[in-house]
């Protein structure tokens, strides 16, 4: 029987010697490998599991009720989320009300990177929009996220270097493996109707396309923020108003004195 991945977390209350290592030997007596193991946020510790079968599982959670010292908050198939709590020592931010926006914040940018790098691994369509206000590092995590996924990544609209509007593709650039990345600003404000029948042609290919500043984009367009899989938000600190106050303000766009480039 091939074996199954299983998320475990549980919350220390006494962090007496000997807690991880009593742990450890029971899911050895129970022959449960352990994949990966680190600390989860405060007084909290995450462990991947590898195990045949799910009797496995049902009696580490029953021996586990039993224990005083600890009380086991997650025992599940791994979700993203968790194998990134177990990379990285905490949890990404979720919304409490929507469950598809993410927030980090500029200290959090390798966490970040990981996440959409996952994202950006999985096949087909996949819309993700990310907010955050001039020079956080929304693209330079897009492309970073992308080199960890090892995807290309292509402009559709930006101003990373000079402010980049592009009305068409060449044959291999219409790629399922590509990310493609729009700046909502740059796209409303100013490009023409061939740079806008471009983007629906990528909207209905198979892929990933990541919008910044994906409340401008829905705003002027027939798009709606419902038909984004993801929303990641990202500030330089977690009290960071996230605002469009300076959006017809040339600063925002970040000129740089170079020319823009129209193709």
């Amino acid at each position: 029987m091939e074996k199954k991945e299983w998320y475990l977390e549980y919350e220390i209350h006494m962090n007496r010697p000997g807690l991880l290592g009593d742990i450890a030997s029971l899911l050895g007596m129970l022959s449960i490998n352990i994949v990966t193991i680190n600390g989860v946020d405060d007084s909290r510790r995450g462990m991947l599991l590898l195990c045949k079968s799910h009797e496995q599982i049902e009696r580490l959670q029953s021996i586990l009720a039993t224990m005083e010292d600890i009380t086991v908050t997650k025992l599940r198939e791994p979700k993203l989320r968790d194998r990134l709590a177990v990379r990285h020592g905490r949890y990404i931010q979720r919304d409490a009300d929507d469950k598809k926006t993410f927030r980090f914040v500029r200290d959090e940018l390798g966490l970040l990177v990981d996440f959409m790098a996952e994202l950006f691994k999985q096949e087909g369509h996949k819309l993700i929009g990310i907010r955050g206000m001039p020079r956080v590092g929304k693209t330079e995590s897009i492309v970073a996220a992308s080199v960890c996924a090892n995807k290309r990544w292509l402009f559709v609209s930006s101003t990373l270097i000079k402010q980049t509007i592009r009305s068409q593709l060449i044959e291999d650039e219409y790629s399922e493996n590509n990310v493609f990345i729009i700046d909502g600003i740059v796209s409303t404000r100013r490009s023409n109707e061939r740079h806008w029948q471009l983007i629906r042609e990528l909207m209905r290919l198979p892929a990933t396309k990541v919008i910044e500043h994906p409340d401008i984009f829905v705003r002027h367009t027939e798009y709606k923020l419902d038909d984004f899989d993801y929303i990641i938000e990202l500030r330089h600190d977690p009290d960071e108003e996230i605002t469009y106050d300076l959006v017809d303000q040339s600063s925002f766009f970040g000129n740089d004195g170079f020319s823009n480039i129209d193709f």
